[in-house]
């Protein structure tokens, strides 16, 4: 488990690399993207919490695969999730669009359409002085979403407006790939000092059993390739290329 005391989020690490963020204020909850539902209910239920929302990014099943039994706890639960994937996240009750702004527990929360790995991926942006970003798996520490149901153009178009969200914004995906993200980057620029600061940072961090995510975005920059990219043809051989790599 992994707590930022800045903002009240926990990361719980499941099955191989997914992260479900929860995002506490009080008594309440919110479960971003939960891929199971034991470790969940566990933490909420020994802190003597409530589940307030889910939040979906995506339908895919490492994404939405504990939400049923979460809903079977908290009957009331808001499931908020794309208006387009009201078929494949059949059990969202608070369907939402791209630019459309929520309160949750008391912030402001702003819908982000981040087409490419999904053909209604959406990211969820809460706006204050230390923004944060749940963006699903459009973006990683080092790298970006395979595109499985879009195209290179929505891909590129989605990091560009990542891209453009305050630099201070953190960063929280729903894969912790770093360490391999890092070592591909390094592969095809092996004398960029950033990615290898990077790489010395994410060594660290792995050593000690913590998480390298979330991440800023104005670090994230530094060394991200896919954010790197000048044009759409340049992001398109990187896409093309990490796919290949092993």
């Amino acid at each position: 488990m992994e707590f930022n005391k800045a903002r009240n989020i926990i990361g719980l690490r499941v099955l191989s690399d997914n992260v479900i963020w929860l995002w506490v204020k009080d008594k309440s909850v919110v479960v971003i993207d939960p891929s199971v539902h034991e470790p969940v209910i566990r933490y909420i239920n020994d802190k003597n919490f409530h589940l307030e929302a889910i939040l979906q990014t995506h339908h895919h099943s490492d994404h939405i695969g504990g939400t049923k039994s979460l809903i079977e706890r908290w009957p009331n639960v808001k499931v908020i999730a794309s208006s387009k994937e009201k078929k494949r996240i059949p059990f969202q009750n608070v369907s939402v669009e791209d630019g459309q702004i929520l309160n949750i527990l008391g912030e402001e929360v702003k819908i982000i359409e981040v087409l490419g790995h999904t053909n209604s991926h959406i990211a969820f942006f809460l706006k204050s002085e230390n923004p944060i970003l749940f963006i699903g798996d459009t973006l990683f520490s080092g790298g970006c979403g395979r595109i499985f149901e879009g195209t290179y153009q929505q891909m590129y178009s989605s990091l560009e407006r990542i891209k453009s969200l305050p630099k201070n914004t953190l960063i929280y995906c729903a894969h912790e790939y770093t360490m391999a993200n890092i070592l591909w980057a390094l592969n095809l620029k092996p004398k960029d000092q950033d990615i290898k600061n990077k790489l010395s940072e994410v060594e660290k961090k792995l050593s000690l059993n913590e998480l390298t995510i979330p991440f800023l975005l104005d670090e994230e920059m530094k060394i991200n390739l896919f954010l790197r990219a000048k044009n759409l043809e340049e992001f398109t051989f990187l896409r093309a290329n990490k796919d290949l790599w092993v």
